[in-house]
């Protein structure tokens, strides 16, 4: 019998941390969650520790260690305790696990997916700032550490599941477009004008998905869509040229793949992401994920339109960092990062999102990557310029 796969679950608090941990419970014999990660939330780490019982829990900030310590006690919960981003990364390298799902939200993710890519784990991906930011650095380590990745973003799940072995190279495989859709996120079809004055409670009700408020935003601006497009380009080896964005409202077709010889294939299922989970943790095999059966002919039509780049430039501009190259999706990524926090705490109309973002890259142009305390010093400088760009805007 083979033994289970150890599963590091980074972000264990969030959304995509409780759909891996709901898929793991349903398997105990072929998976275990042997270490479980977050942000602040000691209560709900603590409580998701006593129902699966890691052997390792970690909290980001050191001053909740003691806190996530106590509830663990007071819980009966017997485990090894550790806090700090240090201590995350140096989990998902560690003897305690074999798989990582890299499920933290933003740039914070990147230390702790470049650790398990050296440390050769098999890094299910859902931290795309990582590969946005430092997709060059992370391929290398992936290969310097013999690990494999594989896409957890239903997107980039549905393309993987779509070509032939998974990630040759697209050129070999007949590959003409890789075919991203896009919901629309809740203000498809509106003008610029109507999106004026929108809240950021109108901006976090996603139609179809459920998720944190900051990719809720990104999913409202499409900025979502644009890092998927640049992550696309690195996981698959795609050119800006050979990536397409389709607006698909009723989120069934996760994306296609076009061949030259005219086939079109495409992963449908529904909107769940235990899906692209389950598929991810069992590969090459197949596990039941809890997901319903998609029923078609109760679905009705399904519709596909072009994207609005005008009102929602978001996704234009990632496809210009996608063109310029070098670490101008770094910088494209940190500047929306501050954008929306702000916009978030009511300091900036959701239509500036975009103009904040353009502002910094047309002030940072692209630059070669070249290492990580570069990049993190590149990152710094685009929120800094971001916050520049929003104090001269007040």
């Amino acid at each position: 019998m083979v033994a289970p796969r150890q599963i590091a679950v980074l972000g264990a608090t969030g959304s995509i941390g409780g759909s891996t941990l709901d898929v793991v419970a349903r398997h105990p014999d072929r998976f275990r969650a042997t270490v479980l990660t977050a942000h602040r939330n000691a209560e709900a780490l603590a409580a998701l520790c006593a129902t699966h019982r890691p052997r390792l829990a970690v909290i980001a900030d050191p001053a909740l260690e003691g806190e996530l310590a106590r509830r663990l006690a007071a819980a009966g919960v017997r485990c090894e305790v550790a806090a700090g981003m240090d201590a995350i990364a140096a989990a998902a390298a560690g003897p305690l696990c074999d798989t990582v799902v890299a499920a933290i939200v933003g740039a914070a993710g990147l230390d702790s997916s470049l650790a398990a890519a050296r440390a050769g784990k098999r890094l299910l991906l859902a931290n795309k700032e990582s590969i946005v930011m430092a997709g060059p650095l992370l391929l290398e380590a992936l290969r310097a550490g013999g690990g494999e990745l594989i896409p957890v973003d239903s997107e980039h799940n549905a393309i993987f599941q779509c070509l032939p072995g998974g990630r040759p190279g697209l050129a070999q495989s007949g590959v003409r477009r890789l075919i991203l859709t896009a919901s629309g996120g809740p203000f498809r079809g509106r003008s610029r004008a109507e999106l004026a004055e929108v809240t950021p409670d109108q901006a976090c009700r996603h139609p179809k998905w459920s998720m944190g408020r900051k990719i809720s935003v990104d999913s409202a601006t499409l900025m979502n869509k644009g890092l998927e497009v640049i992550e696309a380009h690195h996981l698959f080896g795609a050119a800006p040229e050979a990536i397409e964005v389709l607006v698909h409202p009723q989120s069934l077709v996760h994306s296609l793949v076009e061949y030259v010889d005219g086939s079109v294939l495409a992963q449908l299922g529904n909107p769940d992401m235990r899906t692209a989970l389950a598929h991810a943790l069992a590969w090459p095999g197949r596990v039941e994920a809890g997901v319903p059966p998609l029923d078609l002919a109760a679905a009705g039509p399904l519709a596909f339109e072009s994207p609005d780049l005008a009102t929602f430039r978001c996704l234009a501009l990632a496809f210009q960092a996608l063109r310029e190259g070098g670490d101008a999706p770094a910088v494209l990524n940190a500047a929306n990062e501050v954008a929306v926090e702000a916009f978030l705490a009511g300091a900036l109309p959701f239509l500036s999102i975009a103009d904040v973002v353009e502002a910094v890259l047309t002030e940072l142009p692209a630059r070669r990557v070249v290492d990580i305390p570069t990049l993190v010093e590149r990152d710094r400088a685009a929120r800094a310029a971001a916050r520049r760009v929003l104090r001269n805007a007040c």
